[in-house]
């Protein structure tokens, strides 16, 4: 939709300031700020593209309201897809088994694992979300490093798409843009990695020491 909507605009079949002028003008109801949150949260509770109303929330609202409403609605559909992962089946559950993502949260389920996924750059929340249910990961830190990982990560691309003149993959693909996201994500595995060294001399202290 949005490389159609780039050729259309370049072969001069689609206005886009004109057509963003207009959907700016309902951006004031209220009632549209709730739809956006529900529709998120029904497609990422079935590991469906929520992640796609980032083209439609960030250019209609500031950068601090449209990253409320990409949080909550990744947030509250990533605990609906968290209590859903309970009724997958068991070809589904085999393949999440496989992927790495849950291999690493199998290993290391806490805050900071959790939040360096969610901030890494076009990381798929599904697999996180799903992962964590299956492994029945603590919700409080879920529920925690979804809001932080997610809000950071959307005031970011928010705050490059509202002020952008046209919206363009070539802006987000910039280093300025997606740097911290990356540095965040590999400070937060790297105290992963390092507690769980320390964690691990501990106990063969421990067990050389019986």
């Amino acid at each position: 939709m949005i490389s159609a909507g780039i050729l259309l605009d370049l072969a001069g079949l689609l206005d886009a300031n004109e057509i963003l002028a207009l959907a700016r003008q309902y951006s004031d109801q209220w009632w549209l700020i709730l739809v956006l949150i529900l529709l998120q949260m029904i497609l990422f509770t079935f590991a469906l593209a929520g992640s796609v109303f980032l083209w439609i929330a960030a250019p209609l609202y500031p950068p601090l309201t449209a990253t409320f409403i990409l949080a909550a609605g990744g947030t509250l559909g990533g605990i609906c897809a968290y209590l859903f992962s309970r009724y997958l089946t068991d070809e589904l559950i085999e393949k999440m088994e496989s992927s790495r993502t849950y291999r690493l949260l199998h290993k290391q389920d806490n805050f900071f694992t959790l939040f360096a996924l969610r901030v890494f750059p076009a990381f798929p929340h599904s697999l996180v979300n799903y992962s964590s249910g299956i492994l029945k990961v603590r919700l409080s830190h879920f529920i925690a490093a979804a809001i932080l990982g997610i809000s950071i990560k959307s005031y970011i691309y928010c705050n490059v798409i509202y002020s952008a003149a046209s919206v363009s993959i070539e802006q987000l693909l910039d280093i300025s843009v997606y740097g911290p996201l990356l540095l965040l994500s590999a400070l937060s595995l790297a105290g992963v990695f390092i507690r769980y060294r320390l964690e691990k001399k501990h106990r063969q202290d421990n067990s050389s020491s019986l």
